[in-house]
């Protein structure tokens, strides 16, 4: 008999499927029997067909829905009368049965209960009531529908003695399966003494016995009950002998056997199992592991660790929760490309033209690695160094690290770093522990393949800490030259060689990075782009890539470089270019939809038409305020996006001396503008200005834009201009901006962002730029093209600065400073 069917059918453990309160009893009486006898079929069922499994009447059987059509049938079913037609199909394997794929002889079954299982499955418990044929089919769609006849049961007997003797045979050999089974429940014998319909034990035990779908399903198509309770029988009393038999065999074999030879046995058995299921054993597994370890490249220490955990895991027993751990670890050292390189490529002049085809500028970068190249290829060996590229978002800072790899011929692995907060995400876990895994630098190198790919840490300015550790002083270690050639993984337990892994690092904001993992990298800035870069960049980069993302060929839509600038200008404003690559991205969009809706449109775009595709241009290009009024002056400041100009405001009202300042400013500006004050205050009479008015009237600074946040320690001669210009009533020149930090002694210093705030100069069409001395190095380093039509003022003394910056004579409708 069929163990897992006997306890679905146990009374308690149906009745707790069902619910507490039910009133349903599996165990038909002759009262349930008599009313399902008088009960009519209906000409037309629904029919669902089970893959492997036939239903009695009478029996409660609880299926398992999965198909669409019947988790369908049975939803349409619950909904109405709850009368289904089930058969059985002929083979388990047809996903969609049709009627030659299922037996003709089927029964009535009533739904009782339709549960939805913690799983999403929809389990149906469902009730055996008459036979029936099928007479033929009528529906296919939703589900298979037929009109059917009910098949007449012949219950008369002609020897009432001889079936009772068969009945009562059948109780005991049912009894005795039972008791010779271990795996059927006590419970089983219960439910058959309890069974009072002869016709209903007949059919409880043909369901339950374990037999194939075929023969249960002939013991359904036996019209006659006696001849039904035969063969029933018959089937029992084989079931019986086997049992016995088997029984017989392994007592004997349990007697015979001592503990060695029942490992013996049961090792035996499980190979045999693993083999006829596809895979390998337990020692074929070892033996495999073995044969791996002969052919790596290892060192000694590692060799000897790895036969070490290799005898460990033979004396493990495989079913212990640290064999899975042991056999990973293992695994691991097997996977890992132990002094595996790939060929590095010499050919300068070509890696040369893969920098320059996917990167246009980046000169520093590409020098950089043309130069890397050249030593490796003199040397022929050398400790990899350890590069960081920092800039504003979207210059191509990642993207570099594929060309690089492509140039290099290496392989490529990119690990983002981006609020990674755990330290054994990059050391790894200590193996003791279940789950360990090793670190996330390890684990791409294993999917590297080799030990010198070119390996992008992204982000890593934004690496943070937790309770868990401090990652960034973890990868002191792993970019560290002089220590990662044993870099130490807590996973992997022995020292792995990082020193030859081309490392690219990119971070946004430098002084974010801890200033001892600074010191370990070569800091190469990259700078945002100019108008005429982000043209180029667009015509030969952008705008190929989003015409074949969308679909589309060059002669689809053209944009010229009048077009592009005005992209440019008007709707995006960044250093890189992510945002100019989305305004590309629409435009293209919008020829793509108006050839698919045949909709005529211009391909060669005018300003016009870029306008109507993106509205009107929402960014103007940096003004500069050309007025005659004292005290306005034009500042040059870096943002997160790139250069651009500030105008610093200064005016007077009658007071008593006092300063104060507005615009959102840091504490860094503020200080500033007090530094300045003082030292004028100090210095009046070198600027020509009257002590009595500095005391008598109050000073107001404002920075525009007050909703924007300002900071930076760049604004200090921007701030005393613009109050000597307003003292002494004097305007500042024409088309003139200046950049700079004071001392309290009127001293110059340099700042940064030299080459960012002279694109936003030229932008804004100044003219004249005063820089400190110091800040000629930087000027130096931009190309010749990007200083063109600019003249610069290299100065030391805030005094020098005035005489630069002021006109000599007062702005028409001076104010009269009493």
């Amino acid at each position: 008999m069929s163990r897992s069917k006997v306890i679905h059918l146990d009374n308690l453990s149906l009745q707790d499927m069902l619910n507490e309160d039910s009133e349903l009893i599996p165990l038909l009486t002759p009262e349930d029997e008599e009313i399902i006898n008088n009960e009519d079929v209906p000409n037309e069922l629904p029919i669902l067909p089970l893959r492997n499994t036939v239903l009695f009447p009478g029996v409660v059987i609880p299926i398992t829905a999965g198909r669409d059509k019947s988790i369908q049938l049975i939803k349409d079913a619950n909904k109405g009368s709850k009368i289904l037609g089930v058969v059985a199909q002929r083979n388990s394997e047809v996903e969609d049965p049709t009627l030659d794929d299922i037996y003709h002889t089927g029964v009535v079954a009533q739904i009782l209960r339709v549960l939805t299982m913690p799983d999403g499955n929809t389990t149906v418990i469902i009730q055996g009531k008459k036979r029936f044929e099928i007479e033929e089919l009528i529906q296919e769609e939703p589900y298979l529908k037929a009109r059917v006849s009910e098949a007449i049961e012949e219950r008369t007997i002609d020897d009432q003695k001889e079936f009772d003797a068969i009945i009562e045979s059948i109780k005991e050999l049912a009894l005795d399966v039972i008791k010779e089974n271990p795996m059927l429940p006590s419970e089983a014998s219960f439910a058959i003494k309890n069974i009072q319909s002869n016709s209903f034990l007949v059919n409880f035990i043909s369901s339950n016995m374990d037999l194939s779908v075929g023969q249960k399903q002939v013991l359904l198509e036996k019209d006659n009950l006696k001849e039904r309770a035969l063969l029933t029988l018959k089937n029992l009393d084989r079931e019986l002998q086997k049992l016995q038999l088997r029984n017989d065999i392994q007592s004997k074999t349990r007697s015979d056997l001592d503990k060695q030879q029942r490992e013996y046995y049961l090792h035996q058995q499980l190979k045999t199992i693993q083999e006829e299921l596809g895979g390998v054993s337990h020692d074929q597994e070892l033996e495999e592991m073995k044969a791996q370890a002969k052919k790596k490249k290892w060192t000694k220490e590692v060799g000897e660790t790895f036969e070490k955990e290799l005898n460990r895991l033979k004396r493990m027993n495989p079913q212990m929760a640290e064999y899975g751990v042991q056999r990973n670890y293992l695994e691991l050292l097997l996977e890992l490309p132990w002094n595996e390189y790939s060929e590095d490529k010499f050919d300068l002049k070509k890696a040369q033209k893969i920098l320059d085809r996917d990167h246009f500028g980046l000169e520093k970068v590409k020098q950089r690695i043309i130069e890397h190249l050249a030593v490796l290829k003199l040397r022929g060996d050398m400790k990899s160094p350890i590069i960081c590229l920092y800039g504003p978002p979207g210059v191509g800072k990642t993207s570099l690290g594929k060309s690089v790899a492509e140039a290099l011929g290496r392989k490529y692995v990119r690990m983002s770093l981006g609020g990674l907060r755990d330290e054994a995400e990059i050391r790894g876990h200590r193996k003791t522990y279940i789950g360990a895994m090793p670190g996330r630098l390890i684990q791409n190198i294993k999917k590297a393949g080799t030990s010198n790919p070119v390996f992008v840490l992204d982000e890593i300015d934004k690496l943070s800490q937790s309770h868990q550790g401090d990652p960034s002083s973890a990868m002191l270690e792993v970019l560290d030259p002089e220590q990662n050639t044993e870099f130490y993984d807590n996973y992997l337990e022995v020292g792995y060689d990082l020193s030859k892994v081309l490392f690219i690092a990119t971070a946004n904001n430098i002084n974010q990075i801890p200033w001892a993992l600074r010191d370990r990298m070569e800091i190469i800035n990259v700078t945002g782009y100019t108008i005429e870069e982000k043209v180029e960049i667009a015509k030969k980069y952008l705008i190929p890539k989003q015409l074949k993302e969308h679909g589309l060929k060059d002669e689809h839509l053209k944009l010229g470089k009048a077009q592009i600038e005005k992209i440019v200008e008007g709707y995006t404003r960044e250093s890189g270019v992510r945002g100019l690559e989305k305004q590309v991205a629409k435009v293209v969009r919008f020829a793509a939809k108006s050839i698919a809706m045949e909709d005529e449109y211009n391909v060669t775009l005018t300003n016009e038409d870029i306008e109507t595709i993106l509205g009107p241009a929402r960014l103007e290009r940096d003004k500069y305020e050309n007025n005659d009024t004292a005290g306005v002056v034009t500042g040059l400041a870096w943002t997160s996006v790139g250069g651009d100009i500030l105008f610093i405001e200064s005016i007077l009202s009658k007071g008593k001396g006092n300063l104060s300042i507005t615009g959102n400013l840091g504490t860094v500006m503020k200080e500033s503008s007090t530094i300045a004050m003082k030292y004028i205050k100090s210095n009046a009479e070198l600027f020509g200005i009257n002590p009595e008015i500095i005391d008598n009237y109050d000073v107001h600074i404002h920075v525009p834009e007050g909703a924007t946040p300002k900071d930076g320690p760049s604004a200090g001669i921007t701030m005393l201009t613009s109050l000597v210009s307003v003292f002494t009533q004097r305007k500042v020149k024409n088309k003139l901006a200046m950049t700079g930090e004071i001392t309290l002694r009127g001293k110059v210093l340099p700042v940064g962002g030299i080459k960012e705030k002279i694109l936003a100069a030229k932008r804004a069409n100044i003219k004249e730029i005063i820089l400190c001395a110091e800040n000629k190095r930087d000027i130096d380093e931009i190309k010749e093209s990007y200083l063109k039509g600019l003249k610069f003022h290299y100065v030391t003394e805030m005094s020098e600065v005035i005489d630069i910056a002021l006109t000599k004579q007062k702005v028409k409708n001076a104010k009269k400073l009493d």
